[in-house]
């Protein structure tokens, strides 16, 4: 959450060092990572599961570190290739694809040369991270990201005030950092790989493997998938907008990315858990761990998105203190936060296709809404714009939650549906909700801007407190407490 939180806290100050023009080169960049993620072909989060289905079996660590190795030397060679391929193109894009207006060409193309050797790094680490994760080493994983996002976000504002903010500065910046912490991944990764030797029959060992790779290519498609569809509206916009524009709707964007910015942990988390339950035959347990988790998520997703919903205005404000960039990207917030509401809560079914290792309703699934997605998306964004894709991404993850989620649920659990819209999401739903149609009513907002970001974080806090009382795993956390306290009077 710190990380996520820090990103979106420092850009306003990216937006006043680097100007409108050349942010937009930052938001092409958290587009053009997402993009080389479709190289992953899901082999992190296949590694994620084989590490967390280890359990100190020692042909099972052999298998662990044979796939490792081979999934290493795929990674290297499709990120060079990768990189290589956008370097070459990088005169191109610059030219003919962005709609640059000020900045000099030629430091756009070294930019985005900048951008393909770190989005290879970074690629490469991602492989790391999923096996740490696996490990569940989440703490010192959690730690080591905290101080890396605070290097990368915090620190590089003293580096624009004494060295420069160009974007080759700022890329080559990035760069030096993305170096760093991808021998850090390496160096920790195999630190704790768990010592193995060979064991069994050599066909054994490749039919195992083989069942793995099946998996991963199952991943890869529903991952391919998923990437197309949270980026293929930043793509058609980053051709359509001017650079400049383009910021700005990259700013409105990154904001209603707080919502969901707590799935992350909880996936990272959650993910191997589940898959450990699984496998342990505990359906009680899963099921239990499962609704849990999703009123945790529900509990910051639901606030948060609601609270930017109906007040995008004082939420851009307070944050920017930049009146164009309210008048520019409150719209397309409020239409974003919505549909990320939804998205937080539509991760979960694919959770549990994860943890039972069939995931074929969610490649179905993923593959109607991609083909939903895109005519309606190219028409919207090139006849509204911004807005319009707002109004397409909102619309299509309603559909998603209401048509598909208790499909999903119902393949694997007869009655789960039911149980968890009534116990583990209705409940936050209403409560907040309720809250959030009060204070739209009747909030009256100061007119300055530290005001205005007090009366956010007070209603913040009055969101919060209302979905915790929505929440049936939160108040029987509270009645147990409760109990113990007068058992100890």
């Amino acid at each position: 959450m710190y990380v996520a939180l820090v990103g979106i806290v420092v850009l306003p100050l990216y937006l006043k060092y680097m100007g409108a023009e050349a942010y937009g080169l930052v938001g092409f960049f958290v587009l053009l990572q997402s993009l080389f993620q479709l190289l992953d072909m899901g082999i992190t989060p296949t590694l994620t599961r084989e590490a967390a289905r280890i359990n100190g079996k020692l042909a099972d660590a052999w298998r662990l570190r044979r796939l490792l190795r081979l999934m290493e030397s795929i990674f290297v060679a499709t990120s060079l290739m990768a990189c290589l391929v956008l370097v070459a193109f990088a005169d191109t894009v610059a030219a003919n694809w962005l709609q640059v207006r000020q900045l000099d060409l030629l430091e756009v193309q070294q930019a985005i040369e900048l951008m393909a050797v770190i989005a290879a790094l970074r690629l490469v680490g991602g492989l790391y991270r999923g096996v740490i994760s696996g490990l569940e080493r989440l703490v010192w994983l959690n730690g080591f990201n905290v101080l890396m996002a605070t290097i990368r976000f915090v620190f590089v504002i003293p580096f624009f005030v004494h060295v420069g903010s160009t974007p080759t500065l700022f890329f080559a910046y990035q760069l030096l950092l993305a170096l760093i912490e991808l021998v850090v991944l390496i160096v920790q990764t195999y630190r704790w790989l768990p010592d193995a030797m060979s064991s069994g029959p050599a066909a054994r060992d490749r039919r195992s493997l083989k069942e793995v790779l099946q998996f991963s290519l199952g991943i890869a498609f529903a991952g391919a998938v998923w990437l197309l569809i949270t980026s293929v509206d930043k793509l058609l916009l980053s051709k359509v907008l001017p650079l400049s524009d383009y910021a700005y709707y990259s700013l409105a964007v990154l904001a209603a990315s707080g919502v969901t910015m707590v799935t992350v942990p909880v996936s990272n988390a959650l993910l191997p858990r589940l898959a450990s339950l699984a496998a342990a035959g505990d359906e009680q347990g899963l099921i239990r761990l499962y609704g849990n988790a999703t009123q945790l998520v529900a509990l910051v997703a639901f606030p948060a998105s609601l609270m930017i919903a109906f007040f995008p205005e004082q939420v851009l404000w307070a944050w920017t203190g930049d009146a164009e960039l309210v008048r520019h990207a409150a719209p397309v917030l409020r239409l974003y936060a919505l549909g990320n509401g939804l998205l937080a809560m539509g991760a979960f079914p694919y959770y549990l296709q994860y943890a039972k290792g069939d995931l074929r309703l969610h490649l179905v699934g993923n593959g109607l809404f991609l083909v939903v997605l895109i005519p309606v998306l190219v028409w919207s964004t090139l006849g509204y714009g911004a807005v319009g894709a707002g109004w397409t991404w909102l619309g299509l993850n309603v559909a998603y939650f209401v048509l598909w989620i208790p499909r999903v649920h119902q393949r694997f659990y007869r009655g789960l549906h039911s149980s968890w819209l009534r116990r583990d999401v209705g409940g936050i739903a209403l409560t907040t909700s309720a809250g959030g149609i009060l204070a739209y009513g009747l909030f009256n907002w100061p007119q300055d801007r530290l005001g205005v970001l007090a009366s956010l974080l007070v209603l913040g806090v009055f969101l919060l407190v209302l979905g915790a009382l929505g929440s049936a795993w939160i108040r029987g956390l509270v009645l147990e407490r409760w109990r113990r306290l007068k058992l100890h009077r």
